[in-house]
């Protein structure tokens, strides 16, 4: 059966497009083929339950209540914990889920809560964080927000999975598996995309245009104190899943150039696009990604 045939097949099976607010972003959830109306609503309920779980700022949420207490029992949580202190190993602390007090307050200094400009020369202590099971112990607060719109994508896009069925999700530029082209937009404005990527592996982009106050965004460097991106935008490709693209795409963000481009090019299965001070720099094997 040629793929013009299954294509056809699977459209006239159904197709389902939905999209709606989460994480502080749009999520568009595309499904084609056999029930494809019923899984894109359980990938978007997925993201809601998941939200609802994850959110810092949210008071109800088990990481609220983790950030409050020092414990929490919450299998999802002791899962994303997991993946982050993974991901602070092996980037020597570039990426940390433990500098939660310095996330604290560039969100509040973006949001106009704080007149206090976060950063400087001396960074945070990490805090000591803990994994048994499901419970999650710690003595400070943490960030998971380096990598847990990536897992929600993922978890989302799980959904989605079935006979004779395909589809993607897509949260705010973090991409599960994308089964067409995805545009890589300019951080200089203008509609021509700086790059157009056809792979079938996960996609992140990271860049402080959009959210910031001041010059000050979002990014941070957990080891070095220093706030804000160093690049004008870091999209990277991952095989593993959308989780570990997410994670990476805010590590590279924070990095010096050299060192970005170093941990990107020995990290197996990924490859990085980065925009720096308007000139284009890429991995070795970032061009096989690119239609």
């Amino acid at each position: 059966m040629t793929t013009d045939v299954v294509s056809r097949a699977r459209s006239a099976l159904g197709e389902s497009t939905v999209t709606f607010d989460c994480c502080d972003t749009a999520f568009l959830v595309r499904a084609v083929g056999r029930g494809a109306p019923a899984a894109a609503r359980r990938a978007r309920d997925t993201a809601f339950d998941l939200e609802r779980v994850l959110d810092a700022f949210d008071s109800r949420s088990a990481v609220s209540r983790l950030n409050r207490t020092g414990r929490v029992d919450d299998a999802t949580v002791a899962a994303v914990v997991r993946r982050g202190l993974d991901y602070r190993e092996r980037t020597d602390g570039a990426f940390d889920i433990g500098a939660g007090a310095t996330e604290a307050r560039v969100k509040e200094y973006i949001a106009g809560e704080s007149s206090a400009r976060p950063g400087g020369d001396v960074p945070e202590e990490s805090a000591r964080v803990s994994v048994d099971g499901t419970t999650v112990e710690v003595d400070g607060r943490l960030d998971l927000n380096g990598l847990a719109k990536g897992f929600i994508v993922d978890r989302a896009a799980a959904e989605l999975d079935g006979f004779a069925r395909t589809g993607f999700v897509d949260g705010g530029g973090d991409i599960s598996a994308p089964t067409g082209p995805v545009a890589v937009e300019s951080p200089f404005g203008g509609d021509r995309p700086l790059r157009v990527l056809d792979t079938s592996w996960n996609v992140a982009t990271s860049s402080g245009h959009r959210r910031g106050r001041d010059g000050v965004d979002h990014i941070y460097d957990p080891r070095g104190g220093r706030v804000g991106a160093r690049h004008d935008l870091v999209t990277v490709v991952a095989r593993r899943d959308c989780t570990e693209a997410d994670a990476l795409a805010t590590t590279l963000a924070a990095l010096p150039l050299a060192d970005a481009l170093s941990l990107a090019e020995d990290w197996s299965g990924l490859e990085a696009f980065v925009v720096h001070d308007g000139a284009f720099h890429a991995t070795t094997g970032f061009s096989d990604h690119v239609a």
